[in-house]
């Protein structure tokens, strides 16, 4: 299977996002061709999200899975903390009061 690179696909993301009229910004631009995505979702309450890819070695379906939620200080301190592991990651930050983030469509799963 042919991989889009990171910068491609954060590309098409956000503009699948603003022609949804969902407000989307890089906050951290990690490698090019094989950096990895953590998306944060601020629902403008103080209240967050961050999702990051996993795989499912029984299915072999990639998913998005939440990797911090709560206050949105203790969500942001979690996306540091990767950034520390992972320097090459990519951070994409939505807001949005609905919680949208049409990471459950099709082509934003593989």
């Amino acid at each position: 299977m042919i991989r889009l690179t990171s910068q491609f696909w954060v590309g098409a993301y956000l503009t699948r996002l603003r022609l949804a009229d969902i407000p989307a910004y890089v906050t951290s631009h990690g490698d090019d061709t094989a950096g990895a995505v953590l998306v944060k979702l601020a629902t403008l309450d103080g209240q967050a999200r961050a999702f990051q890819r996993s795989f499912d070695m029984m299915s072999g379906e990639r998913n998005w899975i939440v990797l911090a939620e709560g206050a949105e200080a203790e969500v942001d301190a979690a996306i540091a903390r990767q950034k520390g592991f992972d320097p090459d990651l990519w951070v994409i930050e939505i807001e949005d009061r609905q919680g949208r983030t049409l990471l459950e469509e099709d082509g934003l799963r593989d």
